[in-house]
């Protein structure tokens, strides 16, 4: 691999950080909806999108006899865990919401033993169990159940996206296109989340419709070009700059929605994030 691929690589992965940012960004301001509703126009655009990429590629939809459990697998904890992220943007910190779903990567490193039958070595084990002890500082568990219930809900989301990424790395590795994967796991979420939007639906603004729209958009976006990113460059040398999504978060929670982190919480941020990236030096170095 060459360094303008390598650059490549990381400008592609920045625009999908700062394409799942802003999704996270106007999903808040399309207001008091429904979170299946929010849901549900989410993936109906993505669904479009990822379709139309299918016909473009004239590949069509293959998805093979012994993958449907799997991408039914990855379509469920995908949709789950997309609802469980909406449902904490709501409810915490746009900074804090998105800091929770990037513990997706060491839920990862757990699921892959059971999913993969990849066994994590000594340093990965140590690096997950610090990082879920700086989910903590964000979490910060009181006596109060409902008060600790959106972080939680946050935790569980990430825990699904965890589950659903090791999928999507099983099927991509038995040569799935990811257009394909994109489209059932759109078609599934918007199956799932229908009948609530339906029943519980909540007229909406021309505004509050365009943000859902707006967050559909960002979220094809930050899909496709996560996809690119790692077509020009190995996740092991670029996975850690996705965690700018949430530098990109705290910004637009401070400049739009008068959102300051708190000192516990960036506590649990810096953790994270540094444990990110000495796993990344830690993978760089064995190569």
């Amino acid at each position: 691999m060459n360094s303008k691929d390598k650059i490549k690589g990381i400008i592609f992965i920045l625009l999908a950080a700062l394409g799942f940012c802003l999704m996270t960004f106007f999903v808040r301001l399309s207001g008091d909806l429904p979170t299946m509703q929010k849901a549900f126009f989410r993936n109906l655009v993505a669904l479009f999108v990822a379709l139309i990429a299918i016909i473009k590629s004239k590949k069509g939809i293959v998805i093979g006899k012994g993958n449907r459990l799997d991408i039914i697998l990855r379509s469920a904890f995908g949709t789950a865990g997309l609802i469980a992220n909406f449902y904490a943007i709501d409810q915490l910190g746009i900074a804090d919401a998105n800091m929770l779903n990037k513990l997706s990567p060491f839920f990862a490193i757990i699921l892959s033993i059971f999913i993969l039958k990849e066994f994590p070595n000594r340093f990965d084990i140590i690096t997950t169990i610090v990082a879920f002890i700086g989910s903590l500082f964000i979490i910060r568990p009181t006596g109060s159940f409902t008060a600790v219930l959106p972080a939680l809900i946050g935790l569980f989301g990430g825990f699904c996206a965890g589950t659903a990424y090791t999928f999507v790395r099983k099927l991509g590795k038995k040569g799935v296109q990811t257009p394909v994967i994109v489209f059932v796991f759109s078609l599934f979420s918007c199956i799932v989340t229908l009948p609530s939007s339906i029943i519980n639906y909540a007229p909406m603004s021309l505004k509050q419709f365009m943000f859902l729209l707006l967050a559909g958009v960002s979220a094809s976006l930050g899909q496709f070009a996560i996809t690119t990113a790692y077509k020009y460059a190995p996740a092991k040398e670029i996975s850690v700059f996705d965690y700018t999504q949430v530098i990109f978060a705290a910004i637009l929670g401070i400049l739009f929605l008068g959102e300051v982190p708190e000192l516990l919480s960036i506590v649990g941020y810096v953790v994270i994030i540094g444990v990110a990236i000495i796993r990344w030096r830690k993978n760089l170095a064995t190569d």
